[in-house]
């Protein structure tokens, strides 16, 4: 097991899940995988709260934010109306070639104080008004994307939180601690839903709402991922998931599969209807994954690894296509996502040097370097709509950038952007 520290957890006590949940053939890769598939800081303005406790692929093929609520998964997330465009011609392994590239000219805009501890996560909301953070100090706070202010914080978590997400209405807020609960928030009251969510073992340490709001995936470090009915408050599947505990875990844009990643180095990717593994990928290094996400066409998986690379999969061939580096990641599971700023797309990540790299996707190059936080920049997400980064990191602090280059009439390239 991988001695991986968390800004909620500095430590893993790996606890194994008792048997009374159906399990899986989790080995299993079936013959109709890919038929399922198919288908400088001048502006910075201080705001502090700590008195209010070609290869041509559609990566970037964002759905909007506004109407991601009417995403088609049912109960056990069965998908209706597809949107993926698939590659006519998958990318080619490992290409280093160099472009003249129009950078991003991200700045800091806002800088955020209130937690009082190691800021977990910081997420926009869907609708990108709004942004989540959670922190060790066993808070949820919401923000104004756009001004910077503190609009509320929520409390009752018995210790710190290490995941959130956002409900794609962006009214409800899910929180995963090491107290082994999970909790939904009322983002406009603050206040939780009366019961909360309990099944793990051990600490929750990833939280991924479906599509359509009505499912959440969990992972723990039980080693187990559930998925959630949320009408019902209960435990639909426990998936056996890994051995080690679980990092991440990440929905498809529309709800029928779910990725997940551990310590254990593999990465799976789980139909949500069956339970079912449908692909377990592992690299050659056999690092520790530390966090996955979907592409936006829902095409490809980026996964983190505790050997400073990030790592862009195609799942269905089970081929790791392009390796992205040049940041710091040895011992803490750092947060990123893909972005958009005008016609360049881009992979963004902290790093525990203390910045934040944005990647071109296609090439590889580091398009810009942000000095971000002091220590450790644990997660770092993007509001494409606005042209707007947000960063957490260990000292407490979170951080609003944009993009002073960018052009709103430029959003609708988001989906159709391809990518060489």
């Amino acid at each position: 097991m991988s001695d991986v520290d968390s800004p909620a957890s500095q430590k893993i006590n790996g606890y194994h899940l008792n048997n009374e949940s159906p399990t899986f053939d989790d080995n299993e890769e079936h013959d109709d995988m890919k038929k399922l598939l198919i288908p400088d800081d001048t502006n910075e303005e201080l705001i502090d709260h700590t008195s209010h406790n070609s290869i041509e692929f559609e990566i970037l093929r964002y759905s909007e934010r506004s109407n991601s609520s009417t995403g088609s998964d049912d109960a056990l997330g069965t998908s209706k109306n597809c949107q993926t465009h698939l590659l006519s011609n998958p990318p080619s392994a490992e290409s280093h070639g160099e472009q003249n590239l129009l950078k991003p000219k991200y700045r800091k805009k806002f800088t955020l104080k209130g937690h009082r501890g190691p800021v977990s996560q910081v997420h926009f909301s869907p609708d990108g008004r709004w942004i989540a953070s959670c922190s060790s100090d066993a808070t949820v706070k919401v923000w104004d994307a756009m001004t910077g202010k503190h609009i509320r914080t929520m409390e009752g978590h018995l210790a710190g939180i290490s995941a959130i997400s956002w409900s794609p209405d962006s009214n409800t807020i899910a929180s995963g601690s090491d107290d082994k609960l999970i909790r939904l928030w009322h983002r406009t009251t603050g206040k939780p839903y009366p019961v909360p969510l309990r099944g793990h073992h051990n600490y929750v340490y990833s939280l991924s709402f479906s599509p359509k709001g009505n499912i959440l995936a969990s992972g723990s470090y039980d080693e187990a991922v559930f998925i959630w009915d949320l009408r019902a408050r209960k435990i639909l599947r426990s998936l056996p998931a890994h051995s080690d505990p679980i990092a991440s875990v990440n929905f498809i844009h529309d709800g029928t599969l779910i990725c997940s990643c551990s310590t254990d180095g593999l990465i799976r990717v789980w139909e949500t209807s069956s339970g079912q593994c449908l692909r377990t990928l592992v690299h050659e290094d056999n690092a520790p994954v530390t966090n996955v996400c979907f592409s936006p066409n829902g095409r490809y998986i980026l996964a983190w690894t505790l050997d400073s690379c990030i790592r862009l999969w195609d799942y269905v061939l089970g081929t790791c296509l392009k390796t992205y580096q040049g940041h710091t990641n040895k011992k803490y599971s750092l947060g990123g996502t893909f972005g958009v700023s005008g016609t360049e797309s881009f992979i963004i990540s902290g790093s525990e040097d203390g910045n934040i790299f944005l990647w071109d996707v296609k090439s590889k190059t580091v398009m810009q370097r942000l000095l971000a936080h002091d220590g450790v920049v644990c997660w770092v997400d993007t509001c494409p709509e606005n042209n707007m980064i947000t960063s957490g990191g260990m000292d407490g602090v979170i951080h609003i950038w944009v993009d002073v280059d960018g052009n709103e009439e430029n959003f609708d390239n988001i989906n159709d952007l391809k990518i060489e």
